[in-house]
């Protein structure tokens, strides 16, 4: 879908795969070969972290779609929201070895954006929630869109960076199709409706 990308890994693990892959044909050309094993793995390991392959985004009227590739671990309500109104919240622990890139849980406007948060509202005037938290480093998730743009079901927005957990909020009166324990892959799995119709 629409958002900056990159043929195989996101933009910000560029210069990172950069510098890892010209250690090791450094150390190939003036060293032994073998000392190239550290920087070889190393570019193996942040092309995992970084990469951002290419998702066939299904349409499903009113679904919700996963953010993030990760384990479901908590499924609830609670009855003040993100938007202070009653929601249904799934809780994602995100899988580091997962897509580097977050995707929007709706087809929808940004009805706010913030380091933490992302609200979207539908065409039919749902609320939906994307909230993340558990920052490695202290580094939050890094959006590429911007306030009021119109984001598809499934569309890339943000870069995750070190996010340990994402949480989507819905109204009450959908229905997820999600339990704690079962993987999800970002913008391919559906883990709910916002208005219960699946």
């Amino acid at each position: 879908m629409h958002g900056r990308r990159n043929p195989f890994v996101a933009h910000e693990g560029l210069p990172l795969l950069a510098l890892a892959f010209a250690a090791a044909i450094l150390l190939i050309r003036y060293y032994e070969p073998w000392y190239a094993v550290v920087p070889g793995i190393l570019f193996v390991l942040l092309y995992m972290v970084f990469r951002d392959p290419v998702r066939s985004v299904p349409s499903v009227a009113l679904g919700v779609f996963s953010p993030v590739d990760g384990r479901v671990i908590d499924v609830s309500r609670t009855e003040v929201g993100e938007t202070g109104e009653p929601a249904l919240r799934i809780v994602i622990s995100v899988d580091s070895l997962g897509t580097y890139t977050a995707r929007a849980p709706v087809e929808g406007a940004i009805k706010d954006l913030g380091k933490k948060a992302l609200w979207l509202q539908t065409d039919e005037g749902d609320d939906v929630v994307l909230k993340f938290s558990g920052f490695r480093l202290g580094l939050a998730p890094r959006s590429f869109a911007k306030f009021g743009e119109r984001l598809g079901q499934g569309q890339r927005f943000a870069y995750l960076r070190l996010t340990r957990t994402a949480e989507v909020q819905f109204p009450v009166d959908g229905k997820v199709l999600v339990e704690p324990g079962q993987t999800v892959v970002a913008g391919t799995d559906v883990i709910g409706n916002v208005r219960g119709l699946r």
